[in-house]
């Protein structure tokens, strides 16, 4: 008797788990560009043209600036920044809730695309310039009022340090949207912490 009594247990014990969709904003972005991505392959490349940011971007397609954070090449690029979205993302909405955490994303995009449109010659698709931005962020993520943390100083030298490197290199990466991304996350961070200290 006392075995079903036990049976009985494990399995109501089993009924309460459940997942959960923990991180709204993360959870949410990055569906949104995985079905982009999907979308972009299905209509062979029609989804990238109409939401990419171009160099010249109008006044009329002026959504572009937020739109080209989910268009990717391929899934080995989205996969590349998913793993970093998933990994910080729930950590950093924990800390400043998925409100602004959206809204940071938000500045960011804009900042990022508005840079590359005015200084460079080339369009941007991805979310590297978030992922950036989340890797700054989350290393200040405890930060105290007129305290620097070493964990900011060695991500800003290791990271953007590497992506300046790169920048002199010819290949297809926007190395300049990282590290504007980059320097956001880090001014949005220092801005938000020092506000709530």
């Amino acid at each position: 008797m006392s075995n079903q009594i036990q049976t009985k247990g494990i399995e109501t014990n089993s009924k309460n788990w459940s997942i959960t969709y923990n991180a709204k904003f993360t959870l949410s972005f990055c569906i949104i560009a995985f079905v982009t991505v999907i979308l972009n392959l299905v209509f062979g490349g029609l989804i990238n043209q109409s939401f990419a940011l171009n160099p010249n971007i109008q006044i009329r397609e002026i959504y572009r600036l937020l739109t080209y954070v989910f268009c990717h090449g391929n899934f080995d690029h989205l996969l590349g920044n998913f793993f970093y979205l998933l990994m910080l993302g729930p950590i950093l909405e924990e800390k400043y809730g998925a409100k602004l955490l959206t809204i940071m994303t938000v500045i960011t995009a804009i900042v990022t695309g508005l840079l590359n449109a005015l200084l460079f010659n080339n369009g941007i698709i991805g979310a590297s310039g978030i992922v950036f931005m989340f890797i700054i962020l989350s290393s200040i993520v405890n930060m105290r009022s007129k305290e620097i943390p070493l964990t900011f100083i060695f991500i800003v030298v290791i990271y953007l340090g590497k992506e300046v490197y790169n920048s002199f290199s010819a290949d297809d990466i926007s190395q300049f949207a990282h590290i504007f991304g980059g320097l956001c996350g880090g001014a949005l961070g220092f801005l938000f912490n020092t506000n709530k200290s």
